[in-house]
């Protein structure tokens, strides 16, 4: 049997009225095992899934039998199995929410409380309809700040192999060269020898040690609490960068929000839903501040004026939508807008990054060339002098 753990094995099994002595993790013991892994179930699966189940619940099909379908229709085993087991779950008496929240890996806290939410206002259909939506444009916004870091990255490898392989691997032939020609080598060309052997021998490895530790010691700092924190301010105030994350947080927190009160989730446990998904920590407290002022009796934008990381304008737009009574309506338009401006925000930051790397790139092997051909000429002018 697969599944997430230990417990869900546990609950499979006794709803088949079966009691397990012991349960053990299967290993790689056998030969074929390194063929056999567990299929990822990824967000396109479950945008699928949810988008197939709101149709068929939207044509009478009962739940329990919609379930049954799309687990035996799925063409990822492990999507098939989860939905199995809520389907087990919910033949049990329990809601479907109750049911895929013991799944929390797939179904996060805004999917639990959206279809509870559906559940109880009778619109499930509906709300399973808007999370498929919701998780698309969730996907899209994704894609869009990895594609601003694919170029940038691919450029930067390539522009560090490059580098290494004329550092490590031709200069040295060059200074091997120079060294019987017992030439008086100018500062530039020795200063680049002298790089080449310090990457060539120990220093090399020091180099990419180094490396790893700092990024080993860095994701330690980040997993804590501080950590996070410290990072993510610093994150904030990178430039340009920075403005990107900015829109991409306000673009999911708008969006996120408006999806869940346009489903009948509670305000107090929409912004509780908003925090916990907020991704950055910085945006995570000032969340969970509104969410206390607005405990208190506040409206949400009243906090929001007094936060670094919503422009005015937002906070006048989520105030409008409050008085008017049609907040949810005026976050969708909010994250839309801000859709947009994250598409500006990774155009500028390629344009702006492109030729900076190109720059460097250029600065970089045209002095390493520059330092090799400097006794070359000097070597000419003796020459034609005599």
């Amino acid at each position: 049997m697969t599944a997430d753990s230990k417990d869900e094995v546990t609950s499979a099994l006794r709803r088949m009225r079966i009691n397990p002595l012991s349960i053990s993790e299967s290993g790689s013991s056998g030969g074929s095992s390194l063929f056999k892994r567990k299929a990822k179930i990824t967000e396109k699966d479950i945008v699928i899934f949810t988008r197939q189940f709101a149709t068929m619940f939207n044509s009478g099909i009962p739940i329990v039998q919609g379930l049954d379908i799309l687990s035996k229709q799925s063409e990822n085993k492990a999507m098939a199995e989860v939905v199995g087991m809520i389907k087990a779950d919910v033949e049990t008496g329990m809601t479907l929410a109750e049911a895929m929240k013991k799944h929390p890996k797939y179904f996060d806290d805004l999917y639990v409380n959206l279809v509870a939410a559906g559940e109880a206002g009778g619109v499930l259909d509906d709300v399973l309809l808007r999370l498929a939506v919701y998780i698309e444009k969730t996907m899209k916004l994704k894609k869009k700040v990895k594609g601003a870091m694919i170029y940038p990255g691919i450029v930067i490898s390539v522009a560090v192999l490059v580098i290494a392989i004329i550092m490590i691997f031709v200069i040295p032939i060059f200074a091997k060269i120079f060294t019987e020609m017992g030439a008086q080598l100018p500062a530039p060309t020795r200063s680049i020898i002298w790089l080449s052997n310090f990457l060539g021998g120990i220093g090399g490895l020091m180099t990419a040690g180094g490396f790893i530790v700092f990024v080993f010691l860095f994701k330690k700092y980040r997993a804590t609490e501080g950590g996070k924190k410290k990072t993510d301010q610093m994150f904030l105030k990178l430039p340009v960068v920075g403005d990107l994350i900015r829109k991409v947080a306000i673009a999911r927190f708008t969006r996120t929000l408006g999806t869940l009160l346009n489903s009948g989730v509670p305000i107090l446990d929409g912004l509780d839903v908003c925090a916990k998904s907020s991704g950055n920590k910085v945006v995570e407290e000032t969340v969970y501040k509104v969410r206390t002022e607005v405990s208190a009796g506040k409206t949400v934008a009243e906090p929001l004026s007094s936060s670094d990381i919503f422009p005015s304008m937002v906070v006048q737009m989520i105030s409008v939508g409050e008085s008017t009574g049609a907040l949810d309506q005026m976050l969708i338009k909010i994250a839309d807008f801000y859709d947009d401006e994250v598409d500006n925000a990774v155009a500028n930051l390629t344009t702006m990054l492109e030729p900076m790397l190109m720059v460097f790139l250029g600065i970089t092997i045209g002095y390493i060339v520059v330092a090799l051909y400097l006794p070359i000429f000097k070597m000419g002018e003796v020459i034609g002098g005599k």
